[in-house]
């Protein structure tokens, strides 16, 4: 366990240098943000039935989104990662004295949470200040933010699991951008990325309860406002860690079968 601890201070570190693509990202992310909400805002004034969700808990939703994109987007990747696997250097990681999956995961890890934390305060700073409408809330309790804090770092780990999932199908395919492709797409529109889950039909709201995808990011910001009652809180919290111990032993299985069948050629 030291060792991958090790593994993922030194990556942390590592990611922390990079300041000026925070700095850029955190731009990008305000810029999003306000298009996000001035479409709301729209669409909400338009409206003339009553909507599942109010437009200050959708905003509050929105601004979460930009906050913590690091910790909930799939398109995050490792060029080092699919490199090693696709040019044979992955040699050199099958010698070390550790396992591959736990190493990687807490390289991935270190990485998501150097960016979140490198962009997520100054924005936080910013948004509070803002004026209504585009001002987020605060959380309606403190047990809401602390139920908060558990759900999202536990979406953190799903994040990482299923992007476990993008590398190891690298070993079979050699090319990461159709998994790329297909499990970023589908994941940002089922996690409510896209469009709200609340605001989707009822028959497609069915579809993204029984995917993982929706536990990354809509749910623990949606306890973050309160739209989720405590006691509903903490039986998705459970959900959560089941979902966990599926990807993560589902992962390991695939990454011990993709290591028996590699084939490294040349000298």
């Amino acid at each position: 366990m030291k060792a991958y601890t090790s593994i993922w201070r030194l990556r942390f570190i590592n990611g922390m240098q990079y300041r000026a693509a925070a700095l850029a990202g955190m731009a990008t992310q305000l810029f999003f943000g306000f298009v996000f909400i001035m479409i709301f805002t729209a669409f909400y004034s338009n409206s003339s039935t009553s909507m599942p969700i109010s437009l200050d808990n959708l905003i509050t939703y929105i601004w979460l989104q930009q906050v913590f994109l690091s910790f909930i987007m799939l398109w995050f990747r490792d060029q080092e990662l699919f490199a090693m696997i696709t040019s044979g250097n992955i040699a050199y990681e099958l010698c070390r004295p550790m396992d591959l999956y736990p190493s990687w995961y807490a390289k991935l890890l270190a990485q998501r949470v150097a960016s979140a934390t490198l962009r997520c305060f100054p924005i936080l700073t910013i948004i509070f200040l803002l004026p209504e409408p585009y001002r987020m809330s605060l959380p309606p309790t403190f047990i809401a933010f602390a139920l908060f804090i558990g759900s999202l770092l536990l979406g953190l780990l799903l994040v990482v699991s299923i992007s476990m999932l993008i590398y190891i199908s690298v070993f079979w395919t050699m090319s990461p951008v159709g998994s790329i492709l297909m499990i970023a797409v589908a994941g940002e529109f089922f996690a409510g990325m896209i469009i709200p889950i609340p605001l989707m039909p009822s028959w497609l709201q069915t579809m993204t309860y029984l995917l993982p995808f929706r536990w990354t990011t809509d749910f623990p910001f949606r306890v973050y406002s309160g739209h989720i009652p405590q006691a509903e809180a903490m039986w998705g919290i459970g959900i959560q860690l089941v979902w966990l111990v599926v990807l993560v032993g589902v992962g390991r299985l695939l990454m011990k079968r993709a290591l028996r069948a590699v084939v490294i050629q040349g000298g």
